[in-house]
C-alpha cells in the first residue's frame, strides 16, 4: 500500500458557531475575506500544522482538503465571488506550501461534479457538452495553478446540501456510467501529463442510473470501462452504504483491477461523532483479513473529521487533551493496522499508553458490545434490504444526532424485526455495561463524562425499544417524556453533547397487512432489479414523486428535507 489519506478539514471549523454544522465541506462561507481576515487564517495555518504533524507522526502520507470549487476562478463568475475566490487562493497557496514544507505530507483536493454559480449557469446554459468543457478547464487549470497538489478526489454521487448557502454550488451532472466513463477517459490524459493521480469516489445517494454505483457491479463495470492509468485510484466506503456497522465488506474490492483505497470513518458520524467511544479497530482487522489476498488495494482513506449533519464539535488531532481521544483511537487503529501491521489491542496501547492500555481495551469492548446491541437492532441491521437505487442503511431509528420514538418507526420496526424477544434482551443485557464502563473510565483516566453521556443516552434507547416492541402503555410514553426532561436537564446544549429526542405517540394510520404490501412492493432483498422495479419503482414512483412533489414536500420529517441532499434525491 501507498496511499494513507485523512481528512485535514478540522481547522476550518473552529469558530463556527452555527447550532448544527454540516460537516460534509470546509465552511467557506465562515472563512473570512477581507481585511480583518488575517487572524482567523492564522489560526486556521497553526491548527493545520498541528494537525498535519500529528497526522504524519501516526504514518498518514496524504491529507485531502477542500475544494476546487472555491480556487477555481472562471471569467463568468459574480464580481464578488471572484473576489473571495481570489483571496481564498493566495490563502490556501500558503496552507499548502506549509504542509508540504513541514510534514511532508502530499496534499489531494477534493471536488463535486460539478460546481456553479447563478453567473456561470446562465452563460453556460445547460448544454453538457458545455458544462464537461467548464468542469474541464477547472480542472486543468487548478492542477497548473496549484503545483503542490498531488491530484483531485471526484466526488460525481452527490452534490451540496440542501442547507449550503453558499453562492458557488454543486450539483449532480453526470447521471449515468457512459457519461462518466467518457468524463474520466477525458481527464485522466491531463493527469498523466502532469504526473497528478485522479481519485474516482464510488460514494452516491442513489439519484439518477448512476446512483447504484457503490453497489451494483454492472454499473461500475460500466463506469470503469477502458480505463487502465497508473494515475487512476478507485476510492470506495467499506460497505454497501454509508459508514454503518453490521455491513459486509463491499465484494467490488474483489472484483475491479484498477487500484483502490479503502475508506474508513474514524470520527463515527451516526454513533456520536466521537462523544463516546466507537471503536473501529476490530473491524479494520476483519477488512485487512478478507483484502490480504485482494490485489491492487493501493491504501486507505480515513475521515477524522468528515461527514454527518449534527451538533456535536469535537475536532480531530488538535486537542490538548482527551477531548477527541475516541477518533484518535480510531485514527491511530486504521493506519496502525493497514500500514504498520500491528493489532488493534497494540495501536491502542500506543495511543493511551501501558498504564491505561488494559482498561482502556476492556471499555472499548464493553461500548463496542453496547452500540451492537443496543443502538443497533441487530435483526433488522442483518436484512439486506433495497430502495430503488440504495442500500437501505442498517440503522433506522437513529441519524446523526436524533433519536425518533414515534408510531410510525414503531410500525416498520415492528414489521421487519421477527424476534422482538430478542431484541428486548438484547437491550437490557447492554444497559448493563456501563456501570462497569464508568468504574473503567475513571480507574484508567479516561473521559469519564462521556461514559455517562453514553450511558444516558443509551437509557433512552432502551426505553426506545420497550416502546417499539411491547405493547403500548401510557405509561411507558410517560417515563420516555421524563427521560427526555431528565437527559436535556443532565446534558445541556451549551455542553454541545446531547443528542435530539424526538418523540411522538400519535397514530399511524397505516394497517399492518398495508404497511406488508407496501414493503413486498418497495423494497427487495438482493442487488439485482425486479421487473416491478423497472416498471414501477424506478420509473412511475420517481415520476409521481415529482408531480405531486408540491404536496408531499411538508409532509417528509424535517431532517429529510432540511439535511443532505433531501429525500427528493431518492426519487431522481
Amino acid at each position: 500500500m501507498d496511499w494513507f489519506l485523512i481528512d485535514g478539514i478540522g481547522p476550518f471549523f473552529r469558530g463556527f458557531e452555527k447550532r448544527r454544522i454540516n460537516w460534509s465541506k470546509i465552511p467557506f462561507p465562515h472563512l473570512a475575506t477581507g481585511p480583518e481576515r488575517r487572524q482567523q487564517w492564522d489560526r486556521i495555518a497553526e491548527d493545520l500544522r498541528r494537525f498535519s504533524g500529528e497526522a504524519a507522526a501516526l504514518g498518514y502520507n496524504t491529507v485531502t482538503l477542500d475544494d476546487l470549487a472555491h480556487l477555481a476562478p472562471h471569467p463568468a463568475h459574480e464580481p464578488e465571488i471572484a473576489a473571495r475566490i481570489a483571496v481564498f487562493r493566495e490563502e490556501f497557496a500558503r496552507l499548502f506550501d506549509q504542509v508540504r514544507a513541514e510534514s511532508g505530507l502530499k496534499i489531494l483536493l477534493t471536488t463535486d461534479v460539478l460546481p456553479l454559480t447563478p453567473a456561470v449557469e446562465a452563460a453556460l446554459g445547460h448544454s453538457p457538452r458545455a458544462l464537461d468543457d467548464y468542469y474541464h478547464d477547472l480542472v486543468t487549470r487548478t492542477l497548473d495553478d496549484f503545483p503542490q497538489l498531488s491530484g483531485l478526489i471526484l466526488r460525481i454521487g452527490e452534490s451540496d446540501g440542501v442547507d449550503v448557502k453558499d453562492p458557488i454550488r454543486t450539483r449532480l451532472h453526470l447521471k449515468t456510467a457512459d457519461a462518466t466513463n467518457r468524463l474520466l477517459k477525458r481527464l485522466l490524459p491531463e493527469f498523466e501529463r502532469r504526473g497528478k493521480t485522479l481519485v474516482f469516489r464510488t460514494w452516491t445517494v442513489g439519484a439518477h442510473r448512476i446512483g447504484d454505483l457503490i453497489w451494483h457491479r454492472r454499473t461500475l463495470a460500466d463506469t470503469l470501462e477502458g480505463i487502465n492509468s497508473p494515475n487512476f485510484l478507485v476510492s470506495m466506503k467499506h460497505g454497501e452504504s454509508d459508514f454503518f456497522r453490521y455491513l459486509p465488506l463491499n465484494r467490488a474490492f474483489h472484483e475491479i483491477r484498477q487500484p483502490k483505497i479503502l475508506e474508513l470513518q474514524a470520527r463515527r458520524e451516526y454513533e456520536g461523532a466521537g462523544e463516546y467511544p466507537s471503536f473501529i479497530g476490530w473491524d479494520c482487522e476483519q477488512f485487512a483479513r478478507e483484502l490480504a489476498a485482494t490485489p491492487n488495494v493501493a491504501g486507505i482513506s480515513v475521515w477524522c473529521q468528515t461527514g454527518g449533519w449534527h451538533r456535536f464539535r469535537r475536532l480531530a488531532l488538535l486537542e490538548n487533551d482527551d477531548r477527541d481521544l475516541w477518533i484518535r483511537l480510531n485514527a491511530a487503529a486504521a493506519i496502525g493496522i493497514f500500514r504498520h501491521g500491528r493489532t488493534a489491542e497494540e495501536t491502542v496501547a500506543a495511543t493511551v499508553g501501558p498504564v491505561r492500555a488494559a482498561a482502556t481495551l476492556e471499555l472499548l469492548k464493553l461500548a463496542d458490545e453496547a452500540i451492537r446491541k443496543l443502538l443497533y437492532i441487530e435483526d433488522f441491521a442483518l436484512r439486506k434490504l433495497f430502495f430503488r437505487r440504495v442500500r437501505i442503511p442498517p440503522l433506522l431509528h437513529v441519524y446523526w444526532d436524533c433519536l425518533f420514538v414515534n408510531h410510525a418507526v414503531r410500525k416498520v420496526l415492528r414489521h421487519f424485526v421477527p424476534r422482538p424477544d430478542r431484541a428486548l434482551h438484547a437491550g437490557e443485557s447492554a444497559s448493563a455495561l456501563f456501570p462497569r464502563m464508568v468504574e473503567l473510565a475513571s480507574r484508567a483516566s479516561l473521559p469519564v463524562d462521556d461514559i455517562k453521556h453514553m450511558r444516558d443516552f443509551f437509557g433512552l434507547l432502551r426505553l426506545a425499544r420497550r416502546y417499539y416492541f411491547l405493547p403500548y402503555d401510557e405509561e411507558l410514553a410517560d417515563r420516555l417524556r421524563q427521560a427526555k426532561r431528565d437527559y436535556k436537564r443532565r446534558w445541556p446544549l451549551e455542553l454541545r453533547t446531547r443528542f435530539r429526542i424526538k418523540l411522538d405517540f400519535e397514530p399511524f394510520h397505516v394497517r399492518r397487512r398495508t404497511l406488508a404490501w407496501l414493503a413486498a412492493l418497495l423494497f427487495r432483498q438482493r442487488r439485482g432489479y425486479r421487473l416491478i422495479d423497472h416498471v414501477f419503482t424506478l420509473n412511475l414512483l420517481g415520476f409521481a414523486f415529482r408531480l405531486f412533489r408540491p404536496y408531499h414536500a411538508k409532509a417528509a420529517p424535517k431532517f429529510l428535507r432540511k439535511s443532505a441532499m433531501g429525500v427528493e434525491s431518492l426519487f431522481r
